[in-house]
């Protein structure tokens, strides 16, 4: 378990570190923001057709390969990026960091749930999620800075050289294979309870991809130089905020926390209207940061528990699919958003996604097992 937390910090170290930095790269060579969307859009796009074949290919190769597999994606993606910021070669690279991306992510959560015994799943969960949470923290604001003082190509080094040296904790990684070989990770939504949240949790995503992208975009000038701030209150409280949510899930139960984590989330979204105004913004982040940590805890341990031990493998990547393929389409549809209405009125339409994604999120607050006849 210590060697999944060590892979799974440096997986996500390296791939936060280029998060918010590969758009202004892209805007920088001349794409703009439309170009910033597509980027993060192909890197999303691989990552969830990747994650289609993850538990087939940890059931054929077993964790410690793949996961090994998808560190050198990282690494040689973020390492290609110096070679030049035009739109072709990006996308090419971001299709690659997409897939590598797609199997770390998948296999956290997985094997994360076959080490912890289920008394207790929620807590362990909840401390992966810190273990890829605390990156973001460190990662999206000094990306930003790093690529500000010290110029984008060294950053893009830095983040090849830390998924390289993370390749030193994959040999501890069982080598098993996956218990199921057969069926289709969509055909984990019949009949298994994990429509409602996996919906819920793709609504966070929505807006995670958006704010994660265009931040550093929508804020004017005289404002940006808070952007690395607004970013770090938002992925400073995610993490512990998940690993709350995981003690909390664990003695009453996790259904219950959606509702007031849709709502939070919500406020903070739509506190993002006032984009001008920097203590907005941040207060705007840090509460989405808080109600996005209770839902991504909230909706995997219910997908979790709603599963037999032989398909945590597809319950990870159905969440993950709904993670990714939220937030592709948060950046490719607020790229192409904010040129008739603007960044204001964006995020306000980003805001309303989670509203109505509490209705959902009600359906489902009593948890259990109950919803396993969900058709």
């Amino acid at each position: 378990m210590i060697l999944l937390l060590l892979v799974s910090f440096g997986s996500f170290i390296g791939f936060y570190l280029l998060l918010s930095v590969i758009p202004l790269y892209v805007a920088a060579g001349g794409a703009g923001a439309s170009g910033a969307g597509a980027a993060t859009g192909a890197m999303m796009l691989a990552t969830v057709l990747t994650e289609l074949a993850v538990a087939r290919l940890v059931a054929e190769f077993g964790y410690r390969a793949v996961a090994s597999a998808g560190l050198l994606m990282l690494a040689a993606s973020a390492a290609a990026l110096t070679l030049s910021e035009r739109m072709p070669l990006v996308l090419a690279v971001c299709l690659l960091r997409g897939a590598g991306l797609a199997i770390v992510a998948v296999v956290g959560p997985a094997l994360t749930a076959e080490l912890v015994p289920p008394e207790r799943r929620g807590e362990g969960l909840g401390l992966y999620g810190v273990a890829v949470g605390v990156p973001a923290v460190i990662g999206l604001p000094l990306g930003v800075w790093l690529s500000g003082h010290l110029g984008f190509h060294l950053v893009f080094l830095i983040s090849a050289g830390v998924s390289v040296a993370t390749l030193v904790a994959a040999p501890g990684l069982p080598a098993q294979q996956g218990r199921e070989r057969h069926g289709g990770v969509l055909g984990g939504f019949r009949g298994s309870g994990l429509v409602r949240p996996t919906a819920v949790f793709a609504a966070f995503t929505v807006v995670a991809g958006v704010v994660e992208t265009f931040l550093s975009l929508a804020m004017p000038a005289k404002a940006h130089a808070w952007v690395p701030l607004a970013l770090l209150a938002q992925s400073a409280v995610t993490p512990f905020a998940r690993w709350g949510a995981g003690r909390l899930g664990d003695r009453r139960g996790s259904g219950p926390l959606l509702v007031p984590a849709v709502f939070t989330a919500a406020v903070g979204a739509a506190g993002l209207v006032w984009v001008a105004s920097p203590l907005a913004v941040i207060a705007g982040m840090a509460l989405f940061g808080i109600g996005f940590g209770i839902g991504q805890n909230a909706t995997l341990a219910l997908m979790v528990e709603r599963v037999p031990r032989s398909e945590f493998g597809k319950a990870s990547a159905l969440w993950n699919l709904a993670y990714d393929g939220g937030f592709g389409i948060g950046a490719v549809g607020f790229g192409l958003l904010i040129g008739p209405v603007g960044y204001p009125a964006g995020f306000a339409v980003t805001a309303l996604v989670l509203i109505v994604a509490i209705i959902p999120a009600w359906r489902d607050r009593t948890g259990g097992t109950e919803a396993n006849h969900e058709s």
